[in-house]
């Protein structure tokens, strides 16, 4: 097992949207950039002496190893995940063993990579898993690239027959491009189906209220727009968005999504329905620049210059927000203040310092799921064209935390 310990720069910050912290920034890189706390805030940190405000060592071991382009990752009982491979558009079964079982190649997997067309970033990307599902059958939902558009599919896991039944596509025409295809699916607190889009590589879409680009869309498990949106007839949650791949939730509700950047700042974002995060106009904080009239942007709670981040997917845990970064080849960890009595009331704790983990050990990280308290799995993502694979990669890691005082 490797152990690291790293303390991130002392800047611990907090506001009234759980306002957060920035990660200092390297020489060349655009200057980070941080909203201030309040007074109450900031002495409610100071204050805290919960070890898990502080820095946290990690210890890694590999589960699986020999994954080729692991994208998205979905939980099943018994410590099992079920992986898609972007560019083999196949998807399979890690056990806790290590052991990886593909699902079986014909019928409705067959259906599923015909129809997929991986291109650059594009391929068979986000899965989800209905966790009120006890098995042997589950119901699953995937996000593909195809020929025309991006798509978000159903489906039934028979994990006896480890095979695909019962493909339905759900919802499609979301743009689709080499690049910029979001494709994180998350089943929320609500029981909706979260999906991330990108812009495709036409910066128009995000602004659109008619394109499902650089969106995030909440809808049924039958891909009809979710009661309570925005818009009563359309799937959009939240629009203004360059390309999100990490969705989570906190204990008391909030939603978090990590978005890249352009060539400046990426961000961490908290998102509220019908928020405008306002790209291609701004990138990171948009401050002395004049939203359109009648339009209002919302600032990201913290963002880094593109090196040291591009984050993909991320984890909210009871303690901390985890960010899997690709470009940054770190996993970024920011803790939550706050206590058990808080949440139980409904308030959002903010945020205390921010730590780099995993930094520069395992390369490009695509991917993080919570599991047992104290404990991460984590996608390496280093055979996708953009990285430099070792004989291992990829890999599935197991990581457990503990605090570091």
């Amino acid at each position: 097992m490797d152990e690291i310990a790293v303390r991130a720069p002392g800047i611990a910050v907090a506001g009234a949207l759980g306002v957060a912290l920035l990660l200092a920034g390297c020489t060349g890189s655009p200057d980070p950039g941080v909203v201030s706390p309040s007074p109450t805030d900031s002495a409610s940190a100071a204050a805290s002496d919960d070890p898990w405000d502080g820095a946290v060592t990690a210890e890694t071991e590999a589960v699986a190893e020999g994954l080729p382009v692991p994208w998205g990752m979905a939980p099943l009982p018994g410590g099992r995940f079920l992986v898609t491979m972007r560019d083999d558009a196949a998807l399979a079964v890690v056990h806790p063993s290590g052991d990886v079982e593909p699902l079986d190649a014909s019928g409705d997997a067959q259906e599923l990579a015909d129809q997929t067309v991986p291109d650059g970033e594009g391929g068979l990307l986000g899965v989800a898993v209905d966790p009120d599902d006890a098995g042997p059958m589950f119901t699953v939902f995937l996000y593909r690239t195809g020929e025309q558009d991006n798509a978000v599919l159903r489906a039934e896991l028979d994990l006896d027959g480890m095979e695909l039944r019962d493909l339905t596509t759900i919802l499609d025409g979301i743009p689709s491009a080499s690049n910029h295809n979001g494709g994180r699916l998350a089943l929320g607190p609500d029981g909706y189906l979260y999906v991330t889009t990108g812009d495709a590589g036409d910066t128009a879409n995000a602004q659109d209220p008619e394109s499902l680009g650089g969106k995030i869309l909440r809808i049924t498990p039958d891909g009809e727009p979710a009661p309570g949106n925005p818009d009563a007839g359309s799937p959009v949650w939240s629009l203004g968005h360059r390309n999100v791949q990490g969705l989570g939730w906190d204990a008391s509700g909030r939603m978090f999504a990590s978005e890249f950047g352009q060539d400046q700042l990426d961000e961490l974002n908290v998102i509220e329905p019908g928020g405008n995060y306002g790209w291609p106009d701004v990138e990171g904080p948009g401050e002395g620049f004049e939203p359109p009239p009648g339009v209002t942007f919302t600032d990201p709670v913290a963002w880094w210059p593109t090196s040291e981040a591009s984050p993909s997917g991320i984890a909210v845990t009871e303690e901390a927000v985890y960010l899997a970064s690709l470009r940054g080849e770190r996993l970024w960890r920011v803790p939550l203040l706050g206590t058990a009595s808080d949440v139980a009331d409904g308030e959002s704790p903010g945020f205390g310092e921010p730590q780099a983990l995993l930094e520069g050990e395992f390369g490009r990280l695509r991917a993080v799921h919570a599991g047992a308290d104290g404990e991460l799995y984590v996608l390496t993502n280093n055979t996708d064209g953009r990285g430099t694979p070792s004989a291992e990669d990829d890999r599935l890691l197991h990581v457990t935390l503990t605090p570091a005082g």
